[in-house]
């Protein structure tokens, strides 16, 4: 992980790799989207010791992504939940899963499909421009200083 100081890194990639870059933390956050939401459940998902569980699960609690919530007492179990920042990795999920898809899947095809509860047609994700709504590629945008590296050049 990167240091939990920013002061030679003015970048919102960084800051939020602090966040999520850790390799167990995203696969959390999947299986919890995907409804395992319970310790236990999470574990024998994903095959992680319980110390690296606790610690990403906490961590995530931390930094509000997710949110525990009891469903059992004496003793007090708890499971995990999404919540609204947790939800806004979402896309950044599907990115991820795309691009495996694209260029690690395995020879049988994608693992995972997803489709529109409606009509069941597939899900894409595109760049779009909030003005004009134009679809967009790669060579249609630019990257410009943004006000906190503005500040920080002062």
């Amino acid at each position: 992980m990167l240091g939990r100081t920013y002061e030679d890194q003015i970048c919102s990639i960084s800051r939020t790799l602090e966040v999520v870059g850790e390799r167990w933390t995203l696969l959390i956050v999947r299986d919890v989207f995907f409804g395992i939401r319970r310790f236990g459940d999470l574990q024998t998902s994903l095959g992680v010791a319980r110390n690296v569980l606790t610690d990403r699960l906490n961590r995530l609690v931390e930094d509000g992504i997710v949110v525990r919530e009891p469903y059992q007492e004496n003793p007090t179990r708890y499971e995990y939940a999404l919540t609204p920042k947790g939800m806004d990795l979402l896309p950044v999920l599907l990115s991820m899963m795309r691009w495996g898809d694209k260029h690690a899947s395995p020879a049988a095809g994608p693992p995972r499909l997803v489709r529109h509860v409606d009509c069941g047609g597939e899900v894409e994700q595109q760049l779009a421009c909030t003005k004009c709504e134009q679809r967009l590629d790669e060579n249609d945008i630019e990257i410009l200083p943004g006000p906190a590296l503005t500040a920080a050049a002062r």
